[in-house]
């Protein structure tokens, strides 16, 4: 039996897993337990017994303009620094792997309409935000950590879709609950959904190894297939129209606010598929 301690209680992530490893298929080979990480009860925890270590705990992304320093800081500490205490408590008390949820934000933020971003094993990470790198941050102190003992693997999702996930998801079924049409707009985006990431992690589990790792949907998604789907399975029908592309081409020229919303939905960023 495997035994998984999944470190930040209630998250999104956290709890899909635990509830994908608890399935009736895997009953007696998994043994899955949390542990919350505000405060410094956590370090109270016994780590020991533990073949991995999944620390899902961390302050997800914001709208930056409505962040203060101090919050900032916050980032850090938890992104950076919790994840870093973590893994040297796992470490020293004889956990095998350790699991840190990173992500495509590590490379930026920026899309555009006019140039599809293809992130391959030659891109460097550039994070243009305190989230990402925070991330990026946590990554460059958890690597080291790794030797033959101790296994380190960092994952870099893309946007992580599904029911109950939050941040650009819930936007864009926002948008699905509210336009009977949508922009037909020929844009390309590595995306998961939160089943295929439960099972990538139940597989790096059962593997144990460390390293750095790309999980993404087999097929590239279009944001309005995206938007089209979530209202099917909502009940609602939204039809998508080509007739809308010449303005959100004009529009993704526009400077400001305006034409980066514009860049940010219909811009296209994928995982080449040679990263797995």
């Amino acid at each position: 039996m495997k035994r998984i301690l999944i470190t930040g209680a209630n998250s999104y992530i956290g709890t899909s897993v635990e509830t994908y490893l608890n399935r009736p298929e895997y009953a007696g080979i998994y043994q899955v337990d949390t542990v919350d990480m505000v405060g410094d009860g956590w370090k109270e925890k016994d780590f020991s017994g533990y073949d991995t270590v999944f620390h899902v705990a961390g302050i997800a992304h914001a709208d930056i303009s409505r962040v203060t320093e101090e919050q900032k800081k916050l980032y850090y500490q938890v992104n950076r620094d919790l994840a870093v205490s973590t893994a040297k408590k796992a470490k020293k008390e004889g956990v095998l792997q350790f699991i840190y949820m990173s992500s495509i934000i590590v490379y930026g933020e920026a899309t555009s309409i006019r140039k599809e971003r293809v992130i391959t094993k030659d891109t460097k990470p550039h994070p243009t935000s305190f989230y990402g790198d925070s991330k990026w941050k946590a990554e460059q102190k958890l690597v080291p950590l790794g030797d033959e003992n101790f296994h380190v693997a960092i994952l870099r999702p893309p946007m992580i879709y599904g029911e109950g996930c939050k941040g650009n998801y819930q936007t864009l079924k926002k948008i699905a609950m509210k336009v009977p049409v949508f922009p037909d707009f020929p844009n390309r985006r590595s995306m998961l959904a939160v089943g295929n990431l439960c099972e990538y992690v139940r597989q790096l589990i059962e593997e144990g190894k460390g390293g750095l790792f790309f999980p993404q949907d087999p097929a590239y998604v279009r944001t309005s297939e995206m938007v089209r789907k979530i209202a099917a399975e909502n009940g609602k029908t939204v039809r998508l129209v080509k007739g809308f592309n010449w303005g959100i081409r004009l529009a993704g020229h526009m400077p400001g606010k305006a034409g980066g919303m514009v860049n940010k939905a219909f811009g296209s960023l994928i995982y080449d598929y040679s990263l797995k």
